[in-house]
């Protein structure tokens, strides 16, 4: 099963001395022990020359020893360890009679492989940084899309996982967030039409303009029309700069927790499947809504609905994109979630808790899809805390 990462798990630090510490594959003691092996090899070859015949001569081999170095070791260890191959090789072979020394020749070869290892294991550490600073630049745009929450941030409890179809990508199409504002907490998911780089930039300005929105307006209608003038207005730009996105949209579900009616949610979805109400007796759906994805506004002139829908206090709102519904198992069967859940509800009501939630879903729909997920796949749950929190 290919390895998958929760943007919301650890996050590791940027910077020199972050990828200083992930180049240094063998580590004792909390140091770095990567010369241990060549040293120890360059050792029992010397061992084991000065312990044979004169016709049985392998001093030479010495040569692998830098070339060992410079897969593991850096520039400096490479070199240092090609000089002490070389003192090495001066020492036994000069300590046998003149008939038995292998002489000037192999003393050119252990030079030139030093030389070379040195040179090669530059190559091969100017590569790591180049790549560990590329990671870093994508783990950046991955925090700055997909921002960590706080527990407890806009006085609701949530957990979530997001799994690229892609294990070596970071950020894809999928998008979500939670936005504390004036008006009460609202929150958003959705999932931009296509893949790469252009999703994550139509995801990121969605992302920029909701939690703008969602922090002054005080309608959820308002910050659903400022979404969908958000994705008309990139879809231009796209096109005035020569790309090709006419056909650019993106589903979603936007939700509001009033303060005033701590027992509903207000939901406007946006051609996206319909969140689940999760509680300790069993999973309803919510109402699919009529409204169309964002960014094909043109199409209809009525604006997307907003749903009043009750939520008492202990239910969890659970969200999730398509990656989830349309994961296929080896007989093309869809995932099915709903049944999925009754039953581990029916098993353990404390699936319902937000955190044990998400985990049960991720791992169920990858249990199904055999680990081979076709899209991007986001699990997002939330829940009302007993005492709200209000965050900026």
């Amino acid at each position: 099963m290919a390895d998958r990462r929760s943007v919301l798990g650890q996050l590791p630090h940027g910077g020199p001395p972050d990828a200083v510490q992930r180049q240094k594959p063998l580590r004792l003691r909390g140091r770095n022990a990567a010369w241990v092996p060549p040293l120890l090899l360059l050792v029992g070859i010397a061992l084991l020359d000065a312990n044979t015949s004169g016709r049985f001569r392998i001093i030479s081999w010495v040569v692998v020893v830098p070339a060992v170095a410079a897969a593991i070791c850096g520039v400096l260890g490479t070199m240092a360890l090609g000089v002490l191959s070389l003192l090495t090789y001066g020492a036994v072979d000069t300590a046998w009679p003149h008939q038995y020394q292998t002489g000037l020749p192999d003393f050119i070869l252990v030079l030139a492989g030093g030389v070379l290892a040195t040179l090669a294991c530059s190559l091969r550490v100017r590569g790591e940084r180049r790549m560990l600073h590329m990671r870093d630049v994508a783990e950046t745009t991955r925090r700055t899309v997909l921002r960590p929450m706080p527990p407890g941030w806009g006085g609701l409890d949530h957990a979530a996982v997001y799994l690229t179809a892609d294990s070596e990508a970071r950020v894809g199409g999928d998008f979500y967030d939670i936005q504390p504002g004036l008006h009460g907490t609202r929150l958003l998911l959705g999932d931009v039409q296509g893949k790469g780089l252009a999703a994550v930039e139509a995801a990121a300005a969605l992302l920029g303009t909701f939690r703008e929105a969602a922090y002054h307006e005080r309608v959820l209608d308002t910050v659903a029309g400022r979404l969908e003038i958000r994705m008309l207005r990139h879809v231009r730009y796209c096109a005035a700069v020569g790309r090709d996105e006419a056909d650019r949209f993106a589903t979603g579900v936007l939700v509001a927790f009033p303060e005033e009616t701590p027992a509903t949610v207000e939901v406007i979805n946006f051609g996206h499947e319909p969140p689940l109400v999760v509680t300790p007796d069993g999973v309803r759906r919510l109402p699919p809504g009529d409204g169309l994805p964002l960014g094909l506004s043109e199409l209809t002139l009525a604006p997307p609905p907003v749903l009043r829908v009750p939520l008492a206090p202990g239910e969890t709102l659970l969200l999730v994109t398509d990656g989830v519904t349309e994961a296929r198992d080896a007989a093309g069967d869809f995932f099915p979630l709903r049944d999925a859940l009754a039953k581990a509800l029916a098993r353990d009501p404390r699936t319902a808790d937000p955190h044990l939630l998400v985990r049960f879903v991720c791992d169920a729909t990858l249990d199904h899809c055999g680990g081979r997920l076709a899209d991007d796949t986001t699990i997002f749950a939330v829940r009302r805390r007993a005492r709200g929190g209000r965050g900026t």
